[in-house]
């Protein structure tokens, strides 16, 4: 079965199927981020967002609302996270890059970023306690070498920080019913124990901040939309535990370099370009990647080729070719057959080289300032 024929499924643990994101905001019951929010966005960042202005980000919950809470002079907290189960892959870090200007133009927002090592514990069989430990501080790396700076940034690793997490997480756990957990998250019977209480967990830093300082205040998840679930179920207990429902927004998933229909998947080796990967590996995956061209160089002269089945076409779009007229121009180029394929991944590969090295740099001056941003910091804080 092809994968435009496959069965749509997108939950916080597997994607596959051709996405329908119109559908989405249907089922998840999110609202598509319109020209109103935008204006409303941007009077207060001062600039565009090339994630925002191409639809990257697409949806959200209460976004509308926190700006509101905003402009009173009430500000908010932003809790997004990474499950640790492998390797940082490019598509890991669209929502980091865009936290990371939202961090920066709403008055160095404080962040909490969760690394759910816990949860990759109970839901990876073959994942060891070691194994699990040792990928929180490669993925601690990556999170860093983003750019986020230690004074407003906070990173919580579930298993070491449990101290700061668990009063908060029994509440929440207490408020939702198995019934309710099982429907939302499709838990089966064989689902181990420590799984199904893995939701609860991963409420706390929406309400952390709150319950640390003593006041509520609002916070903001930015997302892919797959783990959308889990603020579903977050928002229903908010405000029986005296916290402000937590808003969200919501990003596509960047597509695998083999299919620009799904999500980037780190099971599949030439999908996904790791921030580790060397140069010649990454641009040996660029070189391989599935595009919207013809069968034979002739008949892409003949009859160009569709950009909007082309997983080059869609780096370009969503991160690496920001410039409005020169994708406009390289969309025209393609479509009328004046670029063939080789030509436009060779465009790519040098832009993907630059991003990992700098990437990779930064990378490297994160081991000796990992420890900054623990958020251990916070233990001197807590209200008793």
């Amino acid at each position: 079965m092809s994968k435009d024929n496959e069965e749509m499924v997108v939950t916080p643990w597997e994607t596959r199927g051709k996405i329908d994101y119109d559908r989405l905001i249907q089922e998840f019951g999110t609202s598509r981020i319109d020209e109103k929010l935008l204006k409303r966005i941007y009077k207060i960042t001062g600039e565009k967002h090339i994630m925002l202005e191409r639809e990257l980000f697409f949806s959200h919950r209460d976004i509308d609302w926190v700006l509101d809470e905003y402009e009173k002079g009430n500000k908010f907290v932003i809790y997004t996270g990474r499950g640790p189960s492998g390797g940082v892959h490019i598509g890991h870090m669209v929502p980091w890059i865009f936290t990371k200007w939202w961090q920066d133009k709403f008055d160095g927002t404080r962040l909490y970023f969760q690394l759910t090592n816990d949860e990759k514990f109970w839901f990876e069989p073959d994942l060891s306690i070691e194994k699990v430990r040792e990928l929180t501080y490669e993925n601690a790396l990556d999170v860093i070498a983003t750019g986020f700076e230690p004074e407003n940034t906070y990173i919580i690793q579930d298993i070491e920080h449990i101290d700061l997490m668990y009063e908060i997480a029994i509440q929440v756990a207490k408020k939702i019913t198995f019934s309710t957990a099982r429907s939302v998250f499709g838990f089966e019977n064989s689902m181990n124990i420590g799984g199904i209480f893995y939701p609860a967990i991963q409420a706390v830093p929406a309400f952390l901040h709150s319950w640390i300082y003593g006041k509520k205040t609002p916070c903001i998840i930015p997302c892919a939309i797959d783990q959308d679930p889990h603020w579903r179920t977050t928002r229903d207990v908010a405000e029986k535990l005296g916290y402000y429902k937590p808003a969200s927004i919501q990003n596509k998933f960047l597509p695998g370099l083999q299919d620009a229909s799904g999500k980037m998947s780190s099971s599949q080796e030439m999908s996904a370009v790791y921030t580790t990967d060397t140069p010649k590996k990454a641009k040996k995956k660029v070189m391989a990647a599935f595009t919207g061209g013809r069968d034979t160089a002739d008949e892409q002269r003949k009859l160009g080729a569709n950009p909007d089945i082309c997983s080059v076409f869609k780096y370009y779009t969503f991160l690496f070719m920001p410039d409005d007229k020169e994708l406009d121009n390289l969309e025209k180029q393609c479509r009328s057959g004046e670029i063939l394929c080789g030509e436009c991944k060779q465009i790519l590969a040098p832009r993907m080289l630059e991003f990992l090295e700098k990437h990779q740099a930064a990378r490297e001056e994160a081991k000796e300032r990992i420890h900054e941003y623990s958020a251990a910091r916070l233990r001197d804080d807590i209200r008793r």
